[in-house]
């Protein structure tokens, strides 16, 4: 990752006086995600957040499930199902959705650490509104299979012809297109 960080030198050297920028080493933390960078790529993945939401749903001690979801599994409505908690069902799935694509603010950042849960969480998703035990137990499964794959995420190599990009608005900071100030209150 040596080009990066001469990229890096260079254009803090022509960065203009009024902005101060800290060198801090190499990217470990971004957002919630865990980087690790290497001559041979980088590999992203969330398993401090994993460990995390494992404890926080009493799921840490759970007996582990290498698949998501059993493949005999269909879930529906299940009308005739036990209702469970709606807020516990929803941070459950608010929690499992961080994991395949992370919002702040108003912005979707698709980092999609976790493409082999996204299909399963979604589905659960669906069942919100009306959450049944049905429901709870298939997203208890992924936490289950969460466990199993703590430390899954993405690898990009260095030899790919993949190329990772990130932009930033200092350029636009130091011509003054953005202002300095707060956004103005919407209730004003």
């Amino acid at each position: 990752m040596g080009g990066l960080s001469g990229q890096f030198f260079w254009w803090r050297k022509d960065c203009p006086s009024h902005i101060s920028v800290l060198h801090m080493g190499e990217l470990q933390f971004f957002l919630g995600l865990q980087i690790k960078q290497g001559p041979e790529g980088t590999f992203v993945h969330q398993a401090k957040y994993t460990r995390d939401i494992l404890k926080k749903f009493d799921m840490g001690d759970s007996k582990p499930m290498t698949t998501p979801m059993s493949t005999n599994t269909a879930l529906d409505a299940d009308e005739d199902g036990e209702a469970v908690d709606q807020k516990e069902f929803r941070w459950m799935i608010v929690s499992l959705l961080y994991l395949t694509a992370t919002r702040i603010g108003s912005h979707l950042y698709l980092t999609a650490t976790r493409p082999d849960i996204q299909f399963v969480v979604c589905l659960c998703a669906r069942y919100q509104a009306s959450p049944k035990t049905s429901h709870r137990q298939a997203v208890k499964r992924i936490f289950r299979y969460l466990k199993f794959t703590p430390e899954l995420g993405l690898w990009y190599s260095s030899s790919s012809s993949l190329s990772l990009r990130g932009f930033s608005d200092v350029a636009m900071l130091a011509a003054g297109l953005i202002a300095s100030q707060p956004p103005a209150n919407a209730n004003s």
